[in-house]
């Protein structure tokens, strides 16, 4: 299986972005993970937040197959801890599938299409981060759930 994070626009800030490719490259000992960025619209303030939103998620969907399994990072998505995430991941991975896409939105979030094409959605806190520092809380714990999976002591239970 092949894990994929797609992402709205780019990650500024320069030891955000050194801790998010520390963890994706660590994935790679586990799995086969590609982390995509969907450009910033050009001219998003002269666009509402409803065009924005729609906008964003044609080029969304352009990221993604037919057979994709979408799960959306979303705050009004279901809460796990580590552990059960853990097991969402080795469930996906038991279930045959070719690939698990992760979506994280722009500021406004997702499109009714996008919402409409996911699978899932899950919500890492019930507290609003940036979705830049979503990336790295993602990637983390996506790195976690496979050290749990494999026993291996970075998760102290």
């Amino acid at each position: 299986m092949n894990i994929k994070l797609l992402a709205v626009g780019k990650t500024d800030n320069k030891q955000l972005s050194d801790l998010i490719d520390k963890y994706i490259k660590r994935l790679g000992f586990y799995i086969k993970f590609d982390f995509e960025i969907i450009q910033d619209l050009k001219n998003a303030k002269n666009l509402s937040e409803t065009q924005q939103k729609e906008k964003e998620g044609l080029l969304i969907l352009e990221k993604i197959t037919s057979s994709d399994i979408v799960i959306l990072l979303d705050e009004n998505g279901k809460q796990y801890d580590s552990v059960g995430f853990s097991e969402v991941l080795q469930k996906h991975m038991n279930s045959g599938i070719k690939q698990l896409v992760f979506v994280i939105g722009g500021p406004y979030g997702f499109s009714q299409k996008i919402y409409s094409r996911a699978t899932n959605k899950i919500s890492l806190s019930k507290m609003t981060f940036s979705h830049q520092m979503i990336r790295l809380f993602f990637v983390e714990q996506l790195y976690r759930g496979f050290t749990i999976l494999k026993n291996e002591p970075y998760h102290h239970r």
